[in-house]
């Protein structure tokens, strides 16, 4: 990293978030004297879409439905409800002559924006797609089902594109404004904006589904706990000033599932995250003898100080603020709060680097003046602090555990945000987890949209796929991805396959075409490689082996865990019970369909196929879940499409119990 900047929030500025990013990207390119032509990649990400949700901000929508009558009456769904009394409640119109006339009285009747809609346009989008360019070309925002989602459901496709469709003339500004702020800074690199998923998609994309954009705040750390941090696989916590953010990454993948909105399920698919409202700035409720509770409310909602980063004297000379319960003094400047950042400080235990460090006799001060007046010692008024913030964090914590069928024993703890070093390593120490500090903490935010990968998925119902439908889905998603700026070189498609759903997703995800080409970053040497697969599958280096080596990764095997590194030094996978074979892309078809054969499981039940994951050039092509090694070997073979014969290529498998 060469240079971070911080703006502070305004409220009263014509052009809104676009004006801090004109101020903070002029400080950047001014102060280190960087030449504007020499960026090859910016990205924003912006909480804009889930605000306005939260806001009531939204448009007067207008669903037009085509179709039979039981079709139309499928597409209805109750309002959904937003900010207090408000509630999306959509006019539901019948598919009529849309001419000129049609949409003024559209206009007159106060409809903003559009949805077109109708079932099975997931195949057959061409109504739909007519219906919206006439809209866009009348000056109405629109969008439809299909291009929203291409999932089935058609009650719940209609409903998300509902909202995406409410929150599209907001966005639409936001979008160009922030595109004309990029613009003013003579920056060229084509701008992208960070999506709910953790990857990012080029502007002209929140222009059709600004809904994708929802959540994205804790998706940016996330990824920069992925490209940055390079976590493989921990429960991530991001903690602020306000609410910490739980995660977890597996595989080095972190973990989704879908939105809900207002209560309503719908097509959208986000990180899972947890959050909580305690952080490093949360208020500490108290009475004689004890600490009841910290947070939700933090001090910089309530326009508290921080002790820590309060000169002593202004300790030394405050007076004691307990009336409204909460552990603070007061000066003529307004009162000074002992958060968890205070606590942590008085007990020395925040290093001299992090972000969080401040006065720490300052802060013992403020605990020794409090806690007196409570009847509690400052360490034992500093304990309790961090203690009931721990037992927020763990809650969430065992919830993810549960959830996703980690093992506590191998949980390691990563903690990002500015307050990560006042309350991780005492939350892991009390818990009994292993913790780190991510690298640049503070920003891991703006770093992790910086790193991010352009993605996009598509999805589809199908019953019983055979090998072809998986391989025209994967197809689907690697041009999803090109549309939305990555190159087409370096896509990494994973699917993903519910059964018992008849569901199969792909998700397509590759570096822009700037990033790509000239950005790369440098490669690790094989010390280093080896040494990273080390540290993740917690050996020391002397007892890790390269079991296979290809152009773009090397897997190193102890244990009978395999870990993969790339050419970066970045474990991608570390996987349990695996077997590796090296082969080339000529032969990977036959030695994929021997490894299957040799790794299935069988039992009373039948059989179970193992896990398997293909490594060519610089991809990870991921063949898990797939029900018959056909499905394997097509996918397989349509991924080393265009490698030469002799290209190394290994195979990853892990058994599974039948």
């Amino acid at each position: 990293m060469l240079a971070s900047v911080k703006v502070p929030t305004t409220h009263d500025h014509a052009d809104g978030v676009a004006a801090g990013i004109v101020a903070g990207l002029e400080q950047l390119l001014r102060e280190h004297a960087i030449d504007p032509s020499a960026v090859s990649f910016i990205a924003h990400s912006t909480t804009q879409a889930t605000n306005a949700l939260l806001e009531g901000d939204v448009a007067r929508v207008g669903v037009v439905r085509f179709g039979s009558a039981f079709a139309r009456a499928s597409m209805r769904f109750a309002p959904i409800p937003l900010a207090a009394g408000i509630v999306l409640a959509p006019a539901f119109l019948d598919a009529a002559p849309a001419d000129d006339a049609w949409f003024e009285r559209a206009r007159a009747s106060g409809i903003d924006a559009f949805v077109a809609s109708e079932a099975f346009a997931v195949d057959r989008p061409e109504r739909e797609a007519a219906f919206v360019s006439a809209a866009r070309a009348r000056g109405f925002a629109a969008t439809s089902g299909s291009e929203v989602s291409t999932m089935y459901g058609l009650r719940a496709r209609t409903r998300t594109a509902a909202l995406n469709a409410a929150i599209l003339p907001r966005m639409l500004r936001t979008a160009r404004m922030t595109r004309h702020a990029v613009a003013a800074a003579h920056i060229a690199a084509p701008l992208m904006i960070m999506r709910s998923d953790g990857g990012v998609m080029d502007v002209g994309e929140v222009e059709r589904r600004p809904i994708l954009t929802m959540l994205s705040g804790p998706a940016a750390g996330i990824a920069g706990a992925l490209f940055h941090e390079n976590v493989t696989d921990a429960i991530f916590i991001e903690v602020g000033g306000t609410s910490a953010d739980c995660s977890v990454i597996r595989r080095g993948r972190p973990q989704s599932r879908p939105a809900r909105i207002g209560g309503h399920r719908t097509l959208l698919r986000t990180l899972d995250v947890r959050t909580l409202g305690v952080a490093g700035g949360s208020l500490a409720h108290v009475v004689p003898g004890a600490v009841t509770a910290v947070g939700p409310r933090s001090a910089h909602i309530a326009g508290y100080r921080y002790a820590s980063f309060c000169e002593l004297a202004a300790i030394a000379g405050a007076r004691l603020a307990l009336d409204d319960g909460i552990a603070a003094l007061a000066d003529d400047d307004g009162r000074i709060a002992i958060t968890p950042t205070c606590a942590a400080n008085a007990l020395g235990l925040v290093p001299v680097t992090a972000f969080a460090h401040g006065n720490a006799a300052a802060a013992r001060l403020a605990c020794e003046r409090v806690g007196a007046a409570l009847g509690l010692p400052a360490d034992a008024l500093a304990h309790a602090i961090l203690e009931r913030a721990t037992a927020t964090l763990k809650s969430a914590i065992d919830e993810l555990i549960a959830d996703y069928e980690l093992d506590r024993a191998t949980v390691v703890l990563v903690g990002g945000g500015g307050g990560a070093a006042a309350l991780i390593p005492f939350a892991a120490h009390a818990l009994g987890f292993e913790q780190r500090i991510a690298r640049d903490a503070e920003v891991i935010s703006p770093l992790g949209v910086a790193l991010a990968l352009v993605r996009d998925v598509v999805e589809r119902t199908i019953v019983d796929p055979a090998p072809a439908d998986l391989v025209r889905i994967r197809r689907e998603a690697v041009e999803a991805a090109i549309r939305a700026g990555a190159v087409p070189g370096g896509i990494e498609v994973v699917l993903d396959i519910d059964r018992s759903r008849n569901r199969v997703r792909a998700s397509a995800s590759g570096a822009t075409a700037l990033v790509g080409g000239t950005g790369a970053p440098a490669r690790a040497n094989d010390d280093e490689r080896l040494a990273a697969a080390a540290r993740a599958l917690r050996i020391e280096v002397a007892a890790a082996h390269v079991v296979a080596q290809t152009p773009g990764f090397i897997a190193v095997e102890a244990k009978s865990t395999v870990a993969i590194v790339d050419e970066r030094g970045i474990v991608r996978l570390i996987i349990p019970r695996a077997v590796v074979v090296l082969t080339s892309a000529a032969a990977s078809a036959n030695a994929i369909a021997s490894t299957i054969e040799e790794q299935t499981s069988y039992g009373d039940v039948g059989r179970a196929l193992p896990d398997v994951w293909l490594l060519a050039g610089a991809r990870i092509i991921e063949l898990a879940g797939l029900s018959d090694a056909e499905s394997a070997i097509a996918l397989a073979a349509d991924e080393v499409e265009g490698l030469p014969e002799a290209t190394p290529v290994a195979i990853v498998a892990a058994a599974k119990r039948a």
